[in-house]
């Protein structure tokens, strides 16, 4: 009798909540230079803006989450480029292209739908980073930044899981 009791008690236990998944993060690239960052927010992230010098190096970047956009980071050059994600979208890789000593000259965002925003130059050393984990996505980037630009970038990565109604939280 005491066997089904722990059995009813672990099965109810695990369809209360979702599975968990790990949180995973892609190691920083770039020189690193100047003040660290880390862009924050609740939700889902639902747009990106990138701003760049044509011809140079990513200046600034800023993240939406939900409906209010996260602190900028860098500067701001020109106008921005942006992408405004789908309903159920989510950022599920950055790539680009680095200086190890000095900025990040270009930085691609692709989303689970196949869509991609490209911004910059594709010079200098290569960088890729995805999740460890296919339930994951995109929900912060940190690194360095100086009075020019972005000097270092890294992705940290995690699930999402939608409540009932239009709310979401993190697990």
């Amino acid at each position: 009798m005491f066997f089904f009791l722990i059995f009813a008690v672990l099965c109810t236990s695990s369809v209360a909540a979702p599975a968990m998944v790990p949180n995973s993060y892609s190691v920083a690239v770039g020189g690193g230079s100047g003040t660290s960052f880390a862009t924050e927010g609740m939700g889902r992230i639902t747009a990106i803006r990138v701003w760049e010098i044509p011809n140079a190096y990513i200046t600034g970047i800023q993240l939406r989450y939900e409906h209010i956009w996260s602190a900028r980071v860098g500067r701001v050059y020109h106008k921005a480029h942006e992408l405004i994600l789908f309903d159920n979208e989510a950022v599920v890789q950055v790539s680009g292209k680095f200086h190890p000593s000095n900025y990040i000259y270009q930085v691609i965002f692709v989303t689970s739908r196949g869509r991609s925003l490209v911004v910059g130059q594709p010079t200098q050393t290569s960088f890729n980073m995805y999740a460890n984990h296919t339930d994951s996505e995109l929900r912060l980037l940190s690194g360095r930044f100086n009075g020019n630009g972005i000097t270092s970038l890294a992705a940290h990565w995690g699930a999402i899981y939608m409540n009932q109604g239009n709310s979401s939280s993190t697990e």
